[in-house]
């Protein structure tokens, strides 16, 4: 028997995020036969909940309100609980994202339901959702089921396949009207960083800098690298904490965790803090001037090498690739 699915979408400067079609796709697995139900949430993403229906979703439901422009606990707690009372759906799943981190405990708790967090991997076996987490900072991974009542869990971006889009399918779009009320935190201002190229926590590709790029221009051939091949630049702690780049692009248990389909780590020791966050990359290539780095321990392919002689040749060589297709 078919399960009911709703799957929350983010949205990022009026964009749905990939993290979106992720979650439609994992739903989908849980749902089998069943409905998934795309959730928007915000002051004017109705424009968006087609994209969701051609992504995989049955149908969508979506909550505007002013007060939900800016994200904030209290005022998406209010409108996401009062989707769930409407539609009673078997499961729920959100992306394992700033916002999902903050907001799926809150909605669990008022629930009375558990939270399997961070998942990589949804899969339903003998009738049962299994849903694979890493754990010891990746070091393994274990798998869980929910055994009685509502199946909540956040799913790691970048870990399941999207399904695709088919602008064929079509699903309704409701609205329900949600008085958004007794907000402790009022949002009157967002003051972004202001930031070039791709999103570091989305990014297919992301070309990493560690202590050994010595300097904050030891970064301007890992940006040419990374722009040449569509990607981001990322770092690790010990790059951030000596004032090379900012804190934003910090990679590792205590900055962003990621999992690109290509990282290439350059003059990165492998410290295990930064491992936990880009050790589950589909493919790793590792810089490094020392044979006996720890990260060349999880890489598909090192180079023993400067990264300021390494680096060039592979734009090069990029570039010549590039002209040639």
């Amino acid at each position: 028997m078919g399960k009911k699915v709703t799957v929350l979408g983010e949205v990022r400067d009026g964009a749905l995020r990939n993290v979106s079609f992720e979650g439609v796709a994992a739903a989908r697995t849980i749902a089998e036969d069943g409905e998934v139900v795309a959730v928007l949430l915000g002051a004017e993403v109705k424009g968006l909940a087609e994209e969701l229906i051609a992504s995989g979703a049955d149908r969508a439901v979506v909550v505007e309100n002013e007060k939900l422009a800016e994200y904030t606990s209290d005022g998406f707690a209010q409108a996401f609980l009062a989707v769930i009372e409407q539609e009673q759906p078997d499961a729920i799943i959100a992306g394992h994202t700033a916002l999902g981190k903050d907001l799926s405990p809150k909605i669990a708790s008022k629930l009375g339901s558990g939270l399997i967090s961070d998942a990589v991997k949804v899969e339903v076996e003998g009738g049962n959702v299994v849903f694979t987490r890493p754990i010891y900072s990746g070091k393994a991974f274990e798998k869980k089921i929910v055994t009685d009542g509502v199946i909540f869990a956040t799913i790691r971006p970048n870990n399941i396949q999207p399904l695709g889009k088919d602008d064929a399918r079509t699903g309704d779009v409701s609205e329900l009207t949600v008085e958004i009320k007794d907000l402790r935190t009022i949002v009157r201002e967002v003051a972004k960083k202001a930031t070039q190229g791709v999103d570091l926590s989305e990014a297919k590709i992301i070309v990493a800098g560690g202590r050994g790029v010595k300097s904050e221009d030891g970064f301007k051939p890992l940006q040419e690298l990374a722009d040449l091949l569509g990607g981001a630049v990322g770092a690790s702690r010990g790059a951030c904490d000596a004032e090379y780049c900012d804190y934003s692009l910090q990679i590792g248990q205590t900055g962003k965790v990621v999992t690109p389909d290509l990282y290439i780590a350059c003059g990165i020791s492998g410290a295990i803090q930064h491992l936990a966050g880009m050790s589950n990359s589909k493919v790793i290539v590792a810089i490094n001037k020392d044979p006996e780095a720890n990260i060349f321990n999880v890489a598909d392919y090192g180079i023993v090498g400067d990264l300021f002689e390494v680096v060039p040749m592979l734009v090069e060589e990029f570039k010549s690739l590039l002209v040639e297709a």
